[in-house]
């Protein structure tokens, strides 16, 4: 069986947010959004990924926001990760209030 390696960039992992979307976001979901995405850095840097640590990363460690860009519109890309965030959170909420 041949199996074939795909390079994988930390930028095929990550949701980006501008300030509007993040401001729509309740704390599970931010909470939820930092722990997913420094795991995915770690986990990148743990497989041997060279690779230069992106300014969300730093943002995050920081305890600063992570949007990025202006206030356009939501993309349709970061409006389905919100969403699917926003479903995330209430299946972790429902299940933790049981």
């Amino acid at each position: 069986m041949t199996m074939l390696q795909d390079s994988v960039s930390f930028e095929d992992l990550s949701v980006d947010f501008t300030q509007k979307e993040w401001q729509l976001l309740d704390a599970c979901q931010k909470d939820l959004y930092k722990d997913v995405m420094l795991e995915n850095y770690s986990s990148l840097v743990s497989l041997g990924y060279e690779v230069m640590k992106p300014d969300v990363i730093f943002k995050l460690e920081q305890g600063r926001e992570p949007w990025t860009g202006g206030g356009a519109l939501p993309s349709s890309g970061s409006l389905e990760s919100w969403n699917y965030l926003v479903c995330l959170c209430n299946f972790n909420n429902r299940s933790f209030n049981k």
